[in-house]
């Protein structure tokens, strides 16, 4: 009888603190009505949670209740599935983003796994992610987790995924498209989103897939033999696709690549070059060596500046300044004559 007892009065305490924890305030009379016992006894387990730790917070008179309040002390926590899932998919991501926390992240997430029920386990521990560019532009597009999970017990089990994709508007025409295939072989984070690189047996060639943009289909495809990305380094390998090297077999270099003296301190311009190099030739004249997957985009690049510019070269960056003043002659109206040959 004292064993029964004591599971009933531990279940009621995680069933309160679960209610704490969803808003600020509650007043003792719904609480108690809420877990079908006596306001004196939600007292009495409001004191519980204290000795454990939780500042539960009271206020008397007729407007009263309680609180969960921030403590002094890390108390124990309880989570949901959704919520303990979420927690460790986060600290696995948290372990490569080189944001200074890998070590600690790592911990972390041991002690959550350690105490994870098996079938949640099972879930987080398929989740296998490479960090690409770490320098972010804020949040990415949502993905659903089911997703993820989902992508990464394909890679682990080496099966060909089947999935409808959304791309960017007008990329792949108005109708319907048919189901792709991917044999996946790592989910990669960069600048927030998710990406997902695989070997397309249909095109022979590798392939990257927004994670937010996939809809899965089930069953997956037949097992495949894993392959080993172009330089054998997969954020390095995407770095190099988005920087257009496509043709390059994994060289994270840009295609284009120029130099221009602009007037302005190295102050000024260092914090937007990327990953170009700055070099200072005075207290307000600066020489940048830059890259860009094509002439036009860097040519934009530099205008961005809003300064005077000396393209140094090659020949092909002046030519696409040239081509960038005739096209903002035509948007901004001028007339033929007023804009040169």
């Amino acid at each position: 009888m004292p064993i029964a007892s004591s599971t009933a009065t531990s279940g009621r305490l995680l069933s309160l603190l679960s209610l704490l924890q969803a808003r600020r305030d509650w007043p003792g009379e719904q609480l108690a009505h809420r877990l079908g016992v006596s306001e004196r006894t939600v007292r009495r387990d409001v004191d519980r949670l204290r000795e454990l730790g939780y500042p539960v917070q009271a206020a008397r008179g007729p407007d009263g209740g309680y609180r969960l309040e921030a403590g002094s002390e890390l108390p124990p926590l309880l989570f949901d599935d959704e919520q303990a899932v979420a927690l460790a998919v986060a600290l696995r991501i948290a372990v490569v983003t080189g944001a200074g926390i890998e070590d600690a992240a790592a911990r972390a997430l041991a002690t959550v796994r350690q105490v994870l029920p098996a079938r949640l386990r099972q879930r987080v521990d398929v989740l296998a992610v490479a960090a690409g560019e770490s320098a972010g532009r804020g949040a990415g597009p949502q993905v659903d987790t089911d997703v993820l999970v989902a992508l990464s017990a394909a890679i682990r089990s080496g099966e060909e995924v089947r999935f409808d994709y959304r791309s960017s508007k007008g990329a792949d025409g108005d109708g319907p498209q048919p189901p792709r295939r991917v044999q996946p072989h790592h989910l990669v984070v960069r600048h927030g989103r998710w990406y997902l690189v695989g070997w397309s047996p249909d095109r022979q060639d590798w392939r990257i897939y927004r994670a937010d943009r996939m809809t899965l289909r089930v069953p997956n495809g037949p097992r495949f033999t894993a392959r080993e990305v172009p330089g054998g380094d997969v954020a390095a390998f995407l770095s190099a696709r988005f920087k257009g090297a496509e043709g390059a077999e994994g060289v994270d270099e840009w295609p284009c690549h120029g130099e221009a003296i602009l007037d302005l301190p190295v102050a000024r311009v260092a914090p937007f070059a990327g990953d170009g190099l700055v070099e200072e030739l005075g207290p307000t004249r600066s020489r940048l060596l830059i890259g860009s997957w094509s002439w036009a985009a860097m040519a934009a690049t530099l205008a961005r500046f809003d300064t005077e510019i000396e393209v140094v070269g090659p020949t092909a960056l002046r030519d696409a300044f040239a081509e960038l003043s005739r096209r903002a002659g035509r948007a901004a109206g001028f007339p033929p004559a007023t804009r040169g040959s």
